[in-house]
């Protein structure tokens, strides 16, 4: 005989651009009335303010939902329509913390932390994770995950940044009705189901060393490598010119920052004019980085996947945040259809995000995830 599953995770999609009809759709898939928690990951395309009031209108369960650049889920990559997951189980409780204006971050992330380690410890609860989501314009990922974790304590944080096709217009998250923009929404779940948190990424660091020696952290701009244009020496170190800079350059060349004994990946957005370098990510003078390698990103995902497995056995469902650049890499590279059945095969479902939160680090080019175990 059987025991139940103390956890049910239901996955469901639509592509369907009307609001009324995706959203009657995703309902007929997962639990929309009964479930612990739903999640939704949704096209820009859709209109924020009526999104929102549909959803509190068809969900009764608590949500945590946001405007994304492409989903994956059941049925691999996608970009345009919702996808979901509902999860079901006694064993999990989801309370949901909006920290904004984000230009006060690093005190309502602080407020936010408190208020959930209250909550934690009048129910007596002692396993959790966060999950948090961000408006992906705001260039306060930093200040937010690292005061978040510092708050947090030993209460693992994984997350990304909310996007809009690298539209760079607007990216919203949810929380209670409504998409919000210049916010964040921190999501605790207590649970006493096996999970696990981890990063994925299929770069490591190479021999090459660059050394910020100019730089603007608010714009995340750095001007000088090694006392040369940005631009410049990048590209020279490598042996290539910098008229072969580019995305796609940037993406299999990313710079690293070695922290904690791990590496962490801090890529380039765009070069400007004037040789300097903007990234998607706080940049700082003194900062030494790594020119990392790229591998196979099935091999690395396969690897975490089989470590995680080692910790709580096979993952009922994944939740992740997955950088859009490695989304934009595997399409590039033909990748995409196989990374995606991949993940998929693996129960894995999330967006394509602007930035990664992983514990105190805001990363680039990487996957950022939790994963459940129905036990």
């Amino acid at each position: 005989m059987h025991s139940e599953k103390r956890l049910v995770a239901r996955q469901a999609r639509t592509t369907d651009s009307n609001i009324d009809r995706a959203l009657a759709e995703i309902c007929e898939q997962v639990d929309a009335r009964g479930a612990s928690v739903n999640l939704l990951f949704c096209s820009p395309k859709y209109e924020a303010k009526e999104l929102g009031r549909k959803i509190e209108r068809a969900f009764s369960t608590p949500i945590i939902a946001c405007m994304a650049a492409g989903q994956f889920g059941r049925g691999g990559f996608q970009c345009d329509g919702i996808t979901a997951v509902s999860l079901n189980s006694s064993e999990l409780r989801l309370t949901s913390h909006l920290i904004t204006p984000l230009a006060e971050c690093q005190a309502r992330a602080s407020e936010a932390a408190f208020s959930a380690l209250n909550q934690l410890s009048e129910r007596g609860s002692e396993r959790a994770f966060g999950f948090v989501l961000s408006d992906g314009l705001s260039r306060a990922e930093e200040r937010l995950a690292a005061s978040l974790y510092q708050s947090l304590g030993a209460i693992p944080l994984i997350g990304g940044s909310a996007g809009d096709d690298m539209a760079t217009e607007a990216t919203y998250v949810y929380h209670e009705g409504k998409f919000h923009r210049d916010a964040a929404v921190l999501s605790l779940f207590e649970t006493t189901l096996p999970f696990a948190s981890f990063k994925a990424q299929h770069a490591r660091p190479g021999r090459h060393k660059l050394v910020v020696t100019m730089a603007d952290p608010e714009q995340r701009r750095v001007y000088e490598f090694n006392g040369e244009p940005a631009a410049d020496a990048y590209a020279q170190t490598l042996g290539f010119d910098v008229d072969e800079l580019g995305p796609l350059f940037f993406s299999k060349h990313p710079l690293m920052l070695r922290s904690g004994g791990d590496s962490y990946i801090r890529s380039v957005k765009t070069m400007r004019p004037d040789h300097s370098l903007e990234f998607f990510c706080a940049m700082e003078e003194g900062l030494v980085l790594t020119i990392g390698e790229c591998g196979s990103p099935s091999e690395a995902l396969q690897q975490s996947l089989l470590e995680v497995q080692g910790k709580i056995g096979v993952p009922e469902i994944v939740i992740g945040c997955d950088c859009v650049l490695r989304r934009q890499e595997f399409e590039h590279d033909g990748l995409a259809g196989k990374m995606g059945e991949l993940m998929a095969r693996n129960q894995m479902v999330g967006c394509s995000t602007h930035g990664e939160q992983f514990n105190a680090i805001y990363v680039n080019q990487t996957l950022s995830a939790v994963a459940l175990a129905a036990g």
